[in-house]
């Protein structure tokens, strides 16, 4: 009898689909942070050492901070995705400046639906939202280009001053993923050609969130189909609506 080859095919997944992905993921972590955490739990009003031995004392709670913990560590696969397609879209876009507006507009638009969210207030300048980590991302990215045409010595010196340069800008604006988004973006473009260098380093980065590393599977599926079924405005939109409803949704339950 002929033995039968199983072929193994792997998926191709297109932008729509990563973007779809990265979306879910960031909305069940927003749930876990802003429902489950600060709604259900009140963790905020809790010192570290009662809040352990809350966890000892109610079962439900326990069960509650387990379900918010899981649903975080399932957004950490959100970021790798983000950043990649944001240099995706930066190869691709026709107009850079339009894109680059599009970024900070929405960023904007979203830093009160963020502190709803994260802090349940209209304003919390203790930190800033994940759109500007992109938006600093999107402007190294710019710079990055223009040391192509640099020497060997001088275009390496310039490249780790210009990602050193967005380091510290995400730190002063104290902005959501800052330190992550930047370098994933800095190792996807520098090393956009070599996948083996390009995959090592973004999986080790990614290794501050966890499951960060889950989402070079999808990565690795990537068939570079950008269809935008879906309006990509959409996916603007659907930052701060979600960081909205959600936050408005963790005041109505810390209230009840």
């Amino acid at each position: 009898m002929q033995r039968r080859t199983v072929i193994w095919k792997t998926p191709e997944i297109s932008a729509d689909g990563l973007k779809m992905f990265a979306c879910a993921m960031m909305l069940l972590q927003t749930i876990g942070i802003s429902v489950v955490e600060k709604g259900l739990i009140h963790i905020d009003q809790y010192t570290q050492e009662q809040f352990s031995a809350l966890l000892a004392e109610d079962s439900h709670l326990m069960f509650l901070a387990g379900v918010g913990s899981v649903l975080q560590l399932l957004g950490g696969m959100a970021v790798p995705l983000f950043a990649f397609l944001l240099v995706e879209g930066f190869l691709h876009t026709s107009d850079y400046r339009r894109y680059l507006l599009s970024v900070v507009l929405f960023a904007l638009v979203s830093e009160i639906p963020y502190d709803l969210a994260l802090y349940q207030r209209v304003w919390a300048p203790m930190g800033q939202n994940a759109l500007c980590s992109m938006a600093v991302s999107l402007l190294m990215l710019y710079f990055l280009r223009m040391t192509r045409s640099m020497g060997t010595a001088a275009g390496i010196l310039s490249k780790l001053l210009i990602v050193a340069g967005a380091v510290a800008w995400v730190s002063l604006l104290r902005a959501e993923y800052g330190l992550s988004i930047v370098l994933l973006t800095a190792v996807f473009y520098l090393f956009y050609a070599r996948n083996g260098w390009k995959m090592a380093l973004g999986i080790l980065i990614s290794l501050l969130h966890v499951t960060g590393p889950l989402a070079f599977y999808g990565i690795c599926c990537y068939n570079e189909v950008r269809t935008d079924r879906i309006p990509r405005y959409a996916y603007y939109l659907f930052y701060p609506l979600h960081l909205l409803a959600l936050g408005l949704l963790s005041v109505f339950v810390i209230s009840c």
